[in-house]
């Protein structure tokens, strides 16, 4: 049995229409004036039904676990098309031990949420000789279940992170809690701009990092310029 048997290309093809659909619907009303990117969130999701996304324009990829990805990697059609390289992101919780498995191959770690972290990353990009561009992700709800900073740390932790010169700030990211999404995402948009506004010297805010399956239209609404979606795209999985 083929694994693209429990999925329909044609599914995930409507799927992926109605997303940027309602991406460009938000952004339309709420005057959002930057692009919003739509990522394909690959969690159990066998690589041979990612590559479908590249068919349809999808060239970001959001992967949740080193072992899943180092599994998948050489699978995944990373070659260029109609100009466009495929760019893969690493979104999940990564443990320091676990860096060098992936500095060679992600394109940016989107979940730095440490000091100990970043300077992990920075000492095996220097190694590696490159210059690895990241996230800083925010605890913007105060959730004890998940990673990231407190935002009342972000500037302090930002400067830090400026002097690394194998590391890039890029933005911020954030899994907000499942309610009140509208409250969370104005904070973290809030908490962004003020970021931005200080113009720390080493860091650039480019990327706001926030939205998933169940909520990506409401942070279009707050300035998001990435969406990262994965059942909304492929389905509900059964995740191991």
């Amino acid at each position: 049995m083929s694994v693209l048997d429990n999925y329909n290309p044609q599914t995930i093809r409507e799927n992926i229409r109605v997303i940027r659909e309602n991406i460009e619907e938000a952004r339309q009303k709420y005057g959002i004036p930057h692009k919003t990117e739509l990522m394909a969130v690959t969690k159990t999701v066998p690589p041979e039904v990612v590559n479908l996304v590249f068919q349809e324009g999808i060239f970001l990829l959001g992967e949740n676990r080193v072992q899943e990805y180092q599994g998948k990697k050489d699978i995944y059609d990373l070659k260029e098309h109609n100009g466009i390289v495929p760019q893969v992101h690493f979104i999940g919780n990564l443990q320091t031990n676990k860096v060098k498995y992936i500095i060679d191959d992600i394109d940016m770690i989107q979940s730095v949420d440490s000091l100990k972290l970043a300077q992990e990353i920075n000492r095996l990009a220097a190694a590696h000789n490159k210059v690895m561009d990241v996230l800083c992700e925010v605890n913007i709800g105060g959730e004890e279940s998940k990673g990231g900073f407190a935002p009342a740390d972000a500037v302090s932790l930002l400067e830090q992170l400026s002097s690394m010169e194998s590391i890039k700030v890029r933005g911020l990211m954030t899994i907000p809690p499942p309610v009140d999404s509208d409250v969370y995402f104005g904070r973290m948009a809030e908490l962004f701009n003020t970021i931005k506004d200080r113009n720390i010297e080493g860091i650039s805010m480019e990327v706001l990092s926030m939205g998933m399956t169940h909520d990506y239209v409401n942070a279009v609404k707050f300035g998001s310029t990435i969406v990262r979606v994965g059942t909304g795209i492929f389905g509900s999985r059964t995740y191991r």
